[in-house]
């Protein structure tokens, strides 16, 4: 049978560089290694095609041959030189045991050395005012620290933690595999210990031995003016204790603001409603507009129609990112109120309107002619 063409095992062009020829031999390594695939021959047999591919085609001279004359059939000499799968091909000796093996020489340095305490997230409800203006709070978070009895040892108090006999405190013992290169020496992680590299034969009482308990914690929060629903606030070193000396994790506040009855906010512009009767709007009115600094004073101007938009600069939200504490505008959104029910004067005066423009006014029916009404329209 044939051989496939050794660019096409690899997944690459004829063209491919170096680099990528590398590269995609990595990964298919990793994929067809026989220690992820056991008992699979056909990932077995596609480990072993994928490597004689690369031999040839890692060595610049076996590449040339091959490219010349489509053939792997090469003089012994010089065989063990140039292309052969060496781990350096990958890089770093701890990544190709990571992906082999799901764990390797630098996963086992992370269990037994320090390590950074993991992040928290907490929601925090505002008010509208306290996200608009900021607020001093108090925050109750559980989190994880140094048990007290212990004092993050683990251990009894007036016993000692020791370290590990077999793994000599590194976490980690070496074991022999039998691999398709021979044997290999593997780092693993060590039985005894699980890793930690010591034993605590009296566990503390208050932690069982873990060294770290929860306890809840009342934290003082600045709230910066500005801040809005979604936003984050990290909160550097206030998440749960590292382990071994490492530095904590962070709080991370989400924020949730509360509605409010008046206002309604967009970014940093604030918009309001103001109601106003036909006769306002047709004349024009001085009004009192409510604002997050308190009432102002403003003069609508005669004809305004309904559903206008009046601006009031710089009587928004101050911009929470911004160094001057820029701020946003409010927007005031005129309704012009239409009654539904008029009183005799309110009809009479709007008669008179419709007169005065022009307009034709019904007449009076026998009915209503004693009480001197008119019907019109709608009313």
């Amino acid at each position: 049978m044939a051989k496939r063409d050794l660019y096409e095992v690899l997944g690459v062009e004829k063209s491919a560089s170096e680099k990528e020829i590398k590269s995609a031999f990595r990964k298919l390594a990793i994929k067809y290694h026989p220690d992820k695939n056991q008992g699979d021959k056909k990932a077995e047999e596609k480990f072993k095609e994928i490597n004689e591919a690369y031999q040839v085609l890692s060595n610049p001279e076996k590449k040339a041959h091959y490219d010349r004359f489509g053939t792997t059939d090469f003089n012994s000499a010089g065989q063990g030189s140039g292309g052969g799968f060496e781990y350096s091909d990958f890089g770093d000796f701890g990544d190709i045991f990571d992906s082999f093996f799901g764990g390797g020489f630098s996963s086992q340095q992370r269990r037994t050395g320090p390590r950074r305490g993991a992040d928290l997230e907490q929601t925090i409800n505002l008010t509208f005012e306290e996200a608009v203006f900021g607020a001093e709070k108090e925050v109750t978070v559980t989190r994880v620290e140094d048990c007290n009895v212990c004092e993050g040892s683990g251990a009894k108090p007036g016993t000692s933690v020791k370290t590990c006999g077999t793994c000599h405190g590194s976490g980690t013992i070496t074991v022999q595999r039998q691999t398709l290169f021979g044997n290999m020496m593997q780092e693993t992680t060590c039985n005894v210990c699980g890793g930690k590299g010591e034993i605590i034969e009296e566990p503390c009482d208050n932690c069982r031995g873990k060294g770290q308990v929860r306890r809840k914690r009342t934290i003082d929060v600045n709230i910066p003016a500005g801040v809005d629903t979604g936003n984050v606030m990290p909160l550097r070193g206030q998440g749960d204790k590292g382990h071994k000396g490492g530095p904590p994790g962070d709080l991370h506040l989400i924020i949730n603001v509360k509605p409010h009855k008046t206002f309604v906010r967009k970014g940093t512009d604030i918009y309001v409603d103001a109601h106003i009767n036909i006769a306002d709007a047709a004349l024009g009115k001085e009004i009192v507009v409510p604002t997050i600094d308190g009432d102002v004073s403003y003069t609508v101007p005669a004809g305004t129609q309904s559903g206008t938009l009046f601006r009031l600069k710089n009587k928004g939200v101050v911009n929470v990112n911004s160094r001057n504490k820029q701020r946003g505008n409010q927007y005031v959104n005129v309704i012009v109120d239409i009654p539904k029910k008029l009183n005799d004067g309110q009809k009479d005066a709007l008669y008179k309107f419709l007169e005065a423009s022009g307009e034709k006014v019904p007449k009076d029916d026998k009915n209503d002619s004693k009480k001197g009404k008119r019907k019109f329209g709608i009313f």
